[in-house]
């Protein structure tokens, strides 16, 4: 039987996180040319949709701080009840610009290779692909905003149970950076294409391209979900831990090295943790952002 040609640029998933292979898999064919589905376009649009983003979770994030500040209350909270006021889909909103901003630079590598792809014409445009992706991160906007229901006030009020829990979820987000789960999730984050070549035919189609975006949010988010109950019960949001965390991210999945510091971000998850469950100030001064 004949072995059928890859859909996908011959890169090893060894030489995945280096530059090298893109400029020399030997993709510079006829078949590619510039265009929205080149392999330029799709990223950069993607880098510009998560710096427009970042704006927007900055902006949103000021705004919500000047509106409660007059009062002495918190960013988020409704100074009729004292509750966290913000609507299931308004807190969605500011979840996917959150979410844009902090993963669309982790994924315009994966999304870049198969953009090349996609200008050959062997597999559906990369906005099926890309679409797939980001409906996981808002659905998990869902148990997101449950959990910011439900400690939002807590933590900004500084209560003791509640610093004890953004403690003890630091510690845990850091032994869970060192699970079999999250080496298998980042493993597939930074080395996609053997999932990129089980998908065969499907690709071609709109669908299988969706759903192949769809499993591998799924797996990033495998890969994030420690940092992303660190942001919404420690970190309360805030951009600033935002913008760390996506560094973070950005570190594990792209560069040579990435493995490595995913064991310092575990180290640095644990210490955090145990100080902040020994010493309640400290804990209070990490949700607060003092």
């Amino acid at each position: 039987m004949s072995r059928q040609p890859s859909r996908f640029p011959a890169i090893s998933a060894r030489k995945w996180t280096s530059p090298a292979p893109f400029a020399s898999s030997g993709l510079e064919s006829p078949n590619i040319r510039p265009g929205f589905g080149s392999e330029a376009a799709v990223p950069l649009l993607l880098l510009a949709v998560a710096a427009g983003a970042w704006w927007l979770t900055v902006r949103q994030s000021a705004e919500m701080t000047v509106a409660t500040s007059a009062t002495g209350g918190m960013p988020g909270m409704d100074m009729a009840t004292g509750e966290m006021g913000l609507s299931l889909g308004a807190f969605l909103i500011a979840w996917a610009a959150m979410m844009a901003a902090m993963m669309l630079p982790a994924v315009t590598p994966v999304v870049r290779l198969y953009a090349r792809a996609a200008a050959a014409g062997r597999v559906a445009p990369a906005g099926y692909f890309v679409s797939g992706y980001l409906a996981i991160w808002l659905l998990s906007g869902l148990p997101a905003y449950l959990l910011w229901r439900v400690m939002g006030m807590p933590l900004m009020e500084a209560e003791p149970w509640a610093l004890r829990v953004a403690g003890a979820t630091l510690v845990a987000a850091g032994i869970y950076q060192l699970s079999p789960l999250k080496r298998a999730c980042l493993r597939h984050c930074r080395s996609p294409m053997s999932f990129f070549m089980r998908g065969g035919r499907r690709l071609a189609r709109p669908a299988g391209a969706t759903w192949a975006g769809t499993v591998h949010g799924l797996f990033c988010f495998g890969c994030c979900i420690g940092l992303m109950l660190v942001l919404v019960i420690t970190a309360a949001m805030q951009p600033l831990w935002a913008a760390v965390i996506a560094a973070a991210v950005f570190v594990e999945r792209t560069v040579r090295w990435g493995e490595s510091f995913s064991m310092l971000v575990a180290l640095g998850l644990t210490t955090l943790g145990g100080a902040a469950l020994t010493y309640p100030a400290f804990a209070a001064a990490l949700i607060q952002g003092v």
